[in-house]
């Protein structure tokens, strides 16, 4: 089973190393190298309607998956508790529609917390 390691910091290093999940708080971010091993820098924004992380004092997780959609490799695997697992690869319909059910849903958030802040 593949691991990667957790450090929390203020800033993201410009070059990560490869088994290091880079989390700031701050910032609001974790980055890490694409378990594949193709080197691509994997930057996942922490918010209400894109990643989560979960920190129980030891291990990280991350949710929902990671689908490196864009680069070469498609590599998409799940960051649960330090360990990792991978998943099976999309087909590119499915990475479309996954991006359009996606943006959809960003959409209806920020809809609605425009609305929450109205009545505010």
């Amino acid at each position: 089973m593949k691991t990667i390691q957790h450090k929390f910091v203020e800033f993201i290093p410009n070059s990560p190393e490869q088994g290091i999940l880079y989390i700031s708080i701050e910032y609001r971010t974790a980055v890490h190298l694409c378990v594949c091993g193709c080197g691509n820098k994997v930057v996942t924004p922490i918010s209400p309607r894109d990643w989560e992380i979960r920190f129980n004092g030891k291990t990280v997780s991350l949710y929902p998956s990671i689908g490196n959609w864009n680069f070469e490799c498609k590599s998409h695997y799940f960051i649960t508790r330090n360990e990792i697992f991978i998943a099976r690869k999309w087909e590119d319909w499915e990475i479309e529609d996954g991006r359009a059910e996606d943006q959809a849903a960003k959409e209806d958030y920020y809809k609605k917390q425009k609305k929450k802040r109205r009545k505010d």
